[in-house]
């Protein structure tokens, strides 16, 4: 099995695509339990005029399309930035086994910044969560976006 990086780096790669369609710079991949990438995504809420179009919904939804199947049991999740909470339910149903993102989202992560949405008690589904996996490389490419899109 490649590294965390490894999938990282994929993910990386994700949000450089998205950053060419003038979207914000997260990325997704999922990674089943033999190292197979099975999906793949960057956000494009704007230009697919979907609110729910998250890289990690895209990515979800292509590996439960090449499965055939909504859940996604033994897989992890790598995304470039902390997840929504949006994002974070829909992990939970997908039962993934493992999330590994990079950059903290302190207005609106839902993982480890405004709550931990996998600690509670109410969910019968657990994910493994690591943070900071290339988080700098993550965060630079989110700050340059942001610094042509609100000049000081």
């Amino acid at each position: 099995m490649r590294s965390d990086e490894f999938y990282m780096h994929r993910a990386l790669d994700q949000a450089r695509l998205g950053l060419a369609t003038g979207e914000v710079p997260v990325g997704a991949v999922v990674v089943d339990a033999a190292g197979e990438i099975l999906g793949v995504g960057y956000n494009a809420p704007v230009g697919g005029h979907d609110p729910s179009a998250h890289a990690e919904i895209r990515a979800l939804r292509e590996a439960g399309a090449r499965l055939g199947n909504y859940r996604l049991d033994g897989c992890t999740l790598y995304v470039t930035l902390e997840p929504c909470l949006m994002c974070t339910g829909a992990i939970i149903h997908a039962r993934i086994a493992r999330l590994v993102y990079a950059a903290a989202e302190p207005r609106s992560g839902m993982v480890e910044s405004k709550a931990n949405l996998f600690a509670q008690p109410w969910f019968n589904h657990r994910v493994a969560v690591e943070g900071g996996v290339l988080a700098s490389r993550a965060s630079r490419l989110l700050k340059e976006f942001f610094a042509t899109r609100r000049p000081s």
